[in-house]
This record gives structure tokens, sequence and C-alpha cells, in this order.
């Protein structure tokens, strides 16, 4: 914000997302529903002139559609074609990223999204920013600030904390923020900026499949809508805000962009925003199933508080205030749960999140509501066991003064 568990019984719609830059003659418009009889996904394309295949990863379309000769008409149209022989479970599950890939025997493919389900996120190919990073250091001995109950007090000393993601579906779009990875043969596409002048222009590697931050399908979000997007081949990361597509993939739009190298602590240029008003990157400060299921955090988590100060704290670059109160928390500013909360009593994956609130703590990304931690939406979270962090409450945190972990200001490596 910038003031100044699927079934075949889910909503299947139609996606029509052809990748673009595509020769015209090969599968596009594709589709996917499920047959209400019986359950069976069933997808379709146009323009198909050999074996259909079908893939839950961009590039891996490696098996062909049950009886693909069968589904293909003369004219090249193929509809009604299930994924799989009768008893395999592919033929009535849908894939857990809610995107099924077509290619037509070679280089041509496209996408369709299947709506309403509950996304299963990509595994990262890459590590995620260098281990010296300050979003990658433990901040647990570092000293308290001498405003940190102001700080406290400001965002909500009686609010509770609350974790920005889940596994259910919130007003039918997924619970969190999303990302995705491509792999090198996604096309790159024309992108606009509002923030022009803080953005690094395009074209950005955003296919047609993105999920939108707040959207039911892709690119179509609510809120802030951001894209997340790890190109796998250069493990480059790129983000932006206020995302819109258009032409059916072939260009979008959004508020600003930023692009990142995962293997470089260079920040942004100072004064500038990204896709968060602080200037930082989104990935790094997400809560992951896969990370907690593995039994570790090991980086700080993004946060966001209601009112913030026209200030910023290394690393951060960017401020989204006019308000000059020296109580209001500055963005970049770190916290942490505070080392004696006792964390016993809670599940032993919400055991994971708050160690990494004491040994990592939370980094203000941008202007939201009170103590609202980041994480990615994934079908795989218990909702109810997440609500049980809301035990926490601001007076649970402390701000940190990580300044001696400062080498350069430009960067973000630490000692």
């Amino acid at each position: 914000m910038r003031p100044l568990a699927p079934t075949a019984g889910l909503l299947i719609l139609l996606a029509g997302l052809a990748l673009p830059l595509r020769p015209a003659a090969a599968a596009d418009r594709c589709s996917v529903k499920v047959d209400s009889r019986d359950g069976t996904v069933l997808v379709g394309a146009s323009h198909v002139s050999g074996t259909l295949r079908w893939g839950t990863t961009l590039g891996q379309e490696l098996t062909a559609v049950d009886a693909a000769t069968t589904c293909t008409t003369p004219a090249g149209h193929a509809t009604r074609c299930a994924l799989a022989g009768i008893g395999n479970p592919a033929r009535t599950t849908v894939p857990g990223g809610c995107t099924i890939f077509l290619a037509d025997d070679g280089p041509s493919r496209c996408a369709a999204y299947v709506t309403g389900c509950r996304p299963v996120p990509p595994t990262l190919p890459c590590a995620i920013l260098p281990a010296n990073n300050v979003w990658n250091r433990d901040i647990s001995g570092l000293p308290v600030l001498s405003r940190s109950d102001d700080y406290v007090d400001s965002i909500g000393r009686d609010a509770a904390l609350h974790p920005d993601f889940g596994g259910a579906l919130y007003r039918g779009a997924p619970n969190g923020i999303p990302y995705t990875v491509v792999p090198s043969l996604q096309p790159l596409v024309p992108i606009s900026f509002v923030y022009a002048d803080e953005s690094e222009p395009g074209p950005y590697p955003l296919p047609p499949f993105a999920p939108v931050e707040g959207g039911a399908r892709p690119g179509v979000g609510k809120g802030d809508a951001h894209v997340l997007v790890v190109e796998d081949s250069t493990c480059r990361l790129y983000e932006v805000f206020a995302a819109k597509i258009l032409k059916q993939g072939a260009a979008w739009r959004a508020g600003s962009g930023a692009i990142f190298d995962l293997g470089s602590n260079a920040l942004r240029p100072d004064g500038w925003t990204s896709a968060d008003a602080a200037g930082l990157p989104i990935l790094p400060g997400l809560v992951r199933f896969d990370e907690v299921a593995a039994g570790e955090i090991k980086h700080a988590i993004r946060f966001t508080a209601p009112v913030t100060q026209r200030a910023y704290l290394w690393p951060a670059r960017h401020y989204a205030s006019s308000l000059t109160d020296p109580a209001l928390p500055p963005m970049g500013l770190r916290m942490r749960l505070q080392p004696g909360f006792d964390v016993s009593s809670f599940s032993p994956r919400n055991q994971v999140i708050l160690t990494a609130l004491k040994r990592y703590g939370i980094i203000l990304a941008d202007n939201g509501s009170s103590w609202f931690l980041s994480g990615v939406p994934d079908a795989r979270w218990d909702d109810d066991e997440l609500h049980a962090l809301s035990a926490l409450h601001g007076s649970d945190f402390e701000a940190v003064d990580e300044s001696s972990l400062m080498v350069d200001p430009d960067s973000g490596a630490t000692p």
C-alpha cells in the first residue's frame, strides 16, 4: 500500500491462457473442466496437430492424455480429453499448482488454470539471497532500540499477531502472497509501470498463468495484487505490485516492478520503492510451508503496520508516509519476539514459526494491518493451527538495533 484441498466438486472455469509469441498453428486456447457425472478432469485445446501431452510443470509435458487420438477432431480441436485412464488418480485429481500445461508434440504449449482449487506452490530452485544477507542473519543477540516501546505502542500493544496466509480460500482466492517459477523457455513480455522512474524496465518473464495476490484466477488480483516470479535458469526474482494482465498475457501493467539477483546482496538504489513500499524484496520474507515442515525458518519475516514514519532504516530504501512523528515505526524496522516468551504450548509447526520470530525477527515492509505476517498460500496449511498464533500480541515484541550488521549502506551483506 502506498499513500502520496482440491476435489472434483470444485468450480472449474475456462482459463484461455495461451502463451504469447507462439506460432499460430499450434495447440492453444486451453480449457479445463470437471465432468459432473464421475469427476473426471477434462482438458481441451484447439489447433492440435499431434499427440496432446500434459504435465503440471511448464516444459515437462510428458504424459499423453488418455486416448488422445479419440479426443482430437480432424479440424484439430481436442475436447473432453481425460488426463488419465479409469482408476488412475490423475483422472479425477486437480494438480496441486492449479495449472495444467499442454504441449502439442513440440515447443508449442498453453496452460489451463483450475479456479477454486487450493494451490501447492512449486519448489524454489534457488537459494534465497546469500547466507550472510541481513534477511538471513540471526538477530537474537542484538540490543533493543531505545524507542522500542513507542514503536510497539504505535503498531498496537494489544493488537493480536495475524498470519496473513493459510490453506483455505479467502473470498474465493488463495490466502497469502503467491509465487511461481518459470524455466528459461518462458517468453519475456512487455510491462508498463505507474512508478516507472523507480522500476526496472521490462520485458519480464511473466507468464499468463502467474498467480496474482488476491486473485481467484491468473492475471486478476485484489488488494496489492503482487506477482512474484522466479526464473530458474538465472535465479532472478521478478516482483511487481498492482499487477494486471493484458492481451491474454502478451503484456502486463503494474504500479511498480523490481528485479533481484537472488545470489547477490545488492540493494535497490537509495530512495527507490520496489513491489513493496520499503523497497525490499518480498519473497525472502514470506513464511513457506515447506520450510516449516522441514523444521526451521532461517530468515526474517515480512510484516505490516497501519501507520509508519517518513523514514526508513537499512536495509529498506523507501518510505511510504508523510508523517514525521519519531514515535512512529520507520520502514525496515527489525523486531523480534521477546526471548522469554514461552512457545512450549504451541504445536510443533507453530513452534518453528515462533522460534524464527525470536531468532530472525520480522521486518516492516509495508503499510497495512497491525502485526500481519506474510506467507505463501498453500493447501497444506492448517488454518486452525495458524490461528493459534493470534495468542501473541504486540506487547510480546521488541524493536532491535541492527545497525552493527551494516557493512555497506548499499549492500545487504553482514559481517
